[in-house]
């Protein structure tokens, strides 16, 4: 499950910019049952969190009622370059992570 996020190389200091991140995930809800009559367990990204230079940016709980492959859409200012970090966090206890450079223009 490779997570997609989408982030300017480069932004204005001071500038307002969308961030977008897309992770391919099941989500199951723990709810559905399967051909062999029993629950299927629940799996799915519990939580998101978004940090920027180890500063927490944009965080949510996710619960089972997402659908199938989160998608996150948020805005971000920043004034300094550095490096956001994304983190979906897995019932299983897998964390998926990215990073992402943003440099300042001028």
């Amino acid at each position: 499950m490779k997570p997609r996020v989408k982030v300017p190389e480069q932004v204005q200091a001071g500038d307002v910019f969308e961030i977008k991140t897309l992770i391919k995930h099941i989500m199951e809800n723990g709810e559905r049952v399967g051909d062999d009559g029993k629950l299927v367990p629940r799996r799915i990204i519990n939580r998101f969190t978004c940090l920027f230079n180890g500063n927490p940016v944009f965080e949510c709980d996710v619960h089972p009622s997402v659908s199938e492959n989160p998608f996150f859409a948020f805005k971000a200012r920043i004034f300094e370059p550095g490096k956001f970090q994304f983190l979906w966090h897995d019932d299983d206890g897998t964390v998926f992570s990215v990073e992402r450079e943003v440099k300042l223009r001028g």
